[in-house]
């Protein structure tokens, strides 16, 4: 199947890469989120993002000028119907997820593919929401998505060879390294992604260490570009928290139990940067450890 339209659900962190990963590499791109004052906002941050990127010389200011003019914005759901491939990227929340495939299955052409960013959701209930779950796939994009090359393409029992091609040739074509995984609580990388942000959350709680010094342990001594708080400030902890009662709601593994600390960050809305306050404080200046009490 040719693609050359990309629809995009969603303007969040991860929305906002996918959109402008696709359109830089040529796609015409139809971004929607449910509110027009939403659209504007992420609509915003795609530019500021590319502008970053011609700043540090990783693009033209010609070619940003080109990429943005193929991102369309909308909030009518109907103006998505001759979109090729469908990127879900909403919150990690399965029947919103699943109210939003049967809608958009009612909209989209009939050979148009169906995908969503979900990182730790079953596929096979979302397919299953649609008259045509074998055009149902998962493309679990990373942050940050304009520069990390990995995606897993995660099929599901009913996904067809032919959705898994297609899929993975669009993903090539925005500059990624795709891989298959089946659909499994997690798939590969969210799978230890949540255990490690967890168990950092344990050890934070126990007193074995400050937040900092666990991060800074992680990257000092074992290797890790980023350690385990930073991280989920930057993917927001809105995701590790519904990441961890979906895992722990399939699996039932004791490691992916609630910390009762993640729910208090919840309660207190300390989402992560794109809040400014999450398990660090941010400023335009620093970010400061700010000694959570649990």
């Amino acid at each position: 199947m040719y693609i050359s339209k990309v629809g995009i659900l969603g303007l969040g962190t991860q929305g906002q890469g996918i959109a402008e990963i696709s359109a830089r590499a040529g796609f015409q791109v139809l971004v929607a989120t449910r509110s027009q004052a939403s659209l504007e906002r992420g609509l915003g941050q795609v530019t500021e993002s590319m502008a970053k990127a011609v700043k540090k010389g990783r693009m033209s200011d010609l070619d940003m000028q080109s990429a943005l003019s193929r991102i369309k914005g909308t909030i009518e759901p109907s103006d998505f119907a001759d979109c090729d491939i469908l990127i879900e990227a909403i919150p990690e929340i399965l029947e919103e997820k699943k109210a939003i495939f049967a809608q958009y299955d009612r909209i989209l052409k009939p050979e148009a593919v169906m995908t969503t960013d979900t990182s730790t959701l079953p596929i096979i209930e979302m397919a299953m929401a649609t008259k045509r779950p074998e055009r149902v796939i998962g493309t679990h994009f990373f942050w940050p998505v304009p520069v990390t090359k990995l995606v897993e393409v995660a099929v599901s029992i009913v996904t067809s060879e032919e959705t898994f091609q297609t899929t993975r040739e669009f993903c090539v074509a925005i500059g990624k390294e795709p891989i298959r995984v089946k659909d499994s609580p997690g798939f590969i990388t969210s799978h230890f992604m949540v255990l490690l942000g967890l168990e950092a959350l344990r050890m934070y709680e126990k007193g074995i260490a400050s937040m900092e010094d666990i991060d800074r342990a992680l990257e000092k001594g074992l290797g890790f570009p980023i350690g385990p708080f930073r991280l989920n400030d930057l993917a927001g902890i809105d995701t590790l928290f519904y990441s961890q009662r979906a895992l722990w709601k399939m699996t039932k593994n004791p490691l992916f139990a609630p910390v009762l600390l993640l729910d208090k960050m919840m309660a207190a809305g300390r989402l992560g940067r794109k809040v400014g306050r999450g398990f660090y404080e941010y400023d335009t200046e620093r970010q400061t450890n700010f000694n959570i009490k649990s």
